[in-house]
């Protein structure tokens, strides 16, 4: 739709209730049609987004929130982000969340699998530093066909 200063386009299809033919009645092929109306004082501009807001105002809500979703990137939720601080503080040596680590996180944090694999991955990247003995210890395992050594 279209609105030019001082005059108003309405569309045949956007307001039937207003004499306009029914989607039934339309032999255009669903084609829409512009209409020039008389130039509109501010109170019925106003009036006919009040009337066009009534008429799809659920479906603009709809894809508001969808694409509010889509947009949605940064910074998880503080509480998320301490819940996963804490587990990782507890398990530093080896900060590899299992499985059921993974859905036990999701389900208190409120984010998807995808979102604590990469706040893993991210972390273990940004601020993690196996040990030395560690790394030898994760050699030795590899090489021995066990991964942790039995003390």
């Amino acid at each position: 739709m279209c609105f030019v200063p001082g005059w108003a386009w309405t569309l045949a299809w956007a307001l039937p209730d207003e004499g306009a033919v029914s989607s039934d009645e339309d032999l255009s092929g669903g084609e829409m049609e512009a209409v020039e109306a008389e130039p509109q004082t501010k109170g019925e501009n106003r009036d006919l987004k009040d009337k066009l807001l009534r008429r799809f105002g659920s479906h603009i809500s709809t894809l508001k929130l969808e694409f509010s979703k889509k947009k949605k990137k940064g910074k998880l939720p503080k509480e998320a982000r301490q819940i996963l601080f804490e587990w990782w503080s507890v398990h530093y040596k080896w900060p590899y969340p299992t499985e059921a680590d993974k859905v036990a996180l999701a389900e208190r944090t409120g984010l998807d699998q995808k979102q604590i694999n990469n706040w893993f991955i991210n972390q273990r990247k940004r601020h993690w530093k196996p040990s030395e003995n560690m790394q030898f210890e994760t050699m030795d395992g590899l090489s021995s066909g066990r991964f942790f050594r039995e003390d």
